[in-house]
């Protein structure tokens, strides 16, 4: 593909505000995919056929594009859910709190198991370790749960009319109409998130041009069907080409001494240099993969990394921190380790998780359900406070506290 830069598109079909945070039941499709319809739009209409001649010229043939846009539309869902992307808005506590929460790691040793000839069989062709597949898998799609059920030409279309990054989704417009000219999905089958990532591990149109497989040698690089063996090898093809070392880890957990310079945050140095600085590993010594950089995503008295050479590998596939970090944290998850050692300290309201989870619990138990208690203050643990705080006559904030947590 051209770019790898994916930050705007991945994670979202599971981690979606209104899909995930604050819990809930996995759904095939996210409510909010279902409530993105299309409208009349003159000037996409006008647009599309400004696209056309563009669109031929770059080798699409006029049936497939006009069998692509016959059934096409502007979608307003798809901007307004681009100016708000969870990887961005989300703090580093929450994001790996929904990353590897309860739901998460459940269906996700479940699917591992049912998956784990499969991943194996990938592992030897690529190089990359199973339980790194599954983690892009879980965090993308939530396992095949969440792929998305948005049109992804329309979805396309409409963010390339809207223009604010028009130029780069024009070349994703163009590569999905390639896809359907070569046969791999029919137009109706073509769904996806809101910004056009598609199938179990949301690929981008021009990374699926450049990197989807057909490990089940049927003629076809299926990422969009039930059976997701053609995804995760996709997956791990791509993780492969853009420098997966296998046996290395992505990163690790350590402590710091006390009184550590943490302006040295971000340099790159040798495990005997980071030693010598007093830096461990959360269970002993230090691991030897080389050059590492440390990594404070909680400030000082936050969990610390020493990210390894693979961290960037995972940046390829979503140029988000966060989202590096909740691959990592997930694949570990997955693969036996348990939780993060460190915490990352009270939130402005002076909570710290356990406490926002505790909250979570007893409004559940009061009769106002927050759908889950992960500690992640989303939209239905909002509603469950603000329920209880008009039925008990008090101010309706909406907003998390010691004192409700007291009173409850």
């Amino acid at each position: 593909m051209q770019t790898t830069r994916r930050n705007f598109s991945l994670g979202l079909a599971a981690l979606g505000l209104s899909a995930c945070v604050g819990g809930g039941t996995p759904l095939r499709a996210r409510p909010a995919d279902q409530a993105m319809p299309m409208v009349a739009n003159p000037g996409f209409d006008a647009w599309v056929q400004d696209f056309r001649p563009r669109a031929l010229n770059k080798g699409i043939s006029p049936a497939t594009f006009d069998t692509a846009f016959r059934a096409s539309g502007f979608i307003p869902g798809v901007i307004e859910k681009d100016r708000n992307q969870t990887e961005f808005t989300r703090t580093t506590e929450d994001y790996l709190a929904i990353a590897a929460s309860d739901e998460r790691l459940s269906m996700g040793r479940q699917a591992y198991a049912q998956q784990s000839g499969t991943l194996q069989a990938i592992e030897v062709r690529y190089g990359v370790e199973p339980h790194v597949v599954a983690a892009v898998w879980g965090l993308e799609s939530f396992f095949g749960t969440r792929r998305g059920s948005v049109p992804v030409i329309s979805a396309l279309a409409t963010l390339a009319y809207d223009g604010r990054r028009g130029a780069f989704f024009e070349q994703q417009l163009v590569a999905a109409l390639k896809i359907l000219q070569n046969g791999d999905v029919s137009p109706q089958g073509m769904t996806g998130s809101w910004a056009g990532a598609m199938g179990h591990t949301q690929f981008i149109p021009t990374s699926y041009l450049a990197f989807a497989v057909d490990f089940r040698d049927d003629g076809r690089r299926d990422i969009w069907s039930d059976d997701p063996t053609d995804a995760l090898a996709s997956t791990a093809a791509y993780l492969a080409k853009n420098g997966w070392t296998r046996g290395q880890p992505w990163g690790q957990e350590v402590q710091l001494p006390s009184g550590f310079n943490t302006g040295l945050a971000g340099r790159g140095k040798t495990r005997s240099d980071w030693a010598d600085l007093g830096v461990r590993g959360v269970n002993g010594a230090l691991a030897n993969h080389g050059a590492a950089s440390l990594l404070l995503p909680g400030g000082a008295g936050g969990p610390a990394f020493l990210l390894y050479r693979n961290f960037n590998v995972i940046l390829r596939y979503n140029n988000a921190e966060n989202y590096a970090l909740g691959i990592g944290h997930l694949a570990d998850r997955l693969n036996g380790a348990g939780p993060l050692r460190a915490s990352f300290g009270p939130d402005a309201q002076g909570m710290t998780i356990a406490d926002r989870q505790a909250l979570q619990r007893k409004l559940t138990a009061a009769g106002y359900d927050t759908q889950g208690s992960d500690g992640v203050i989303g939209a239905k643990t909002i509603a469950a406070i603000s329920a209880f705080q008009a039925a008990k006559g008090l101010a309706v904030t909406g907003q998390p506290s010691l004192a409700l947590l007291a009173m409850l």
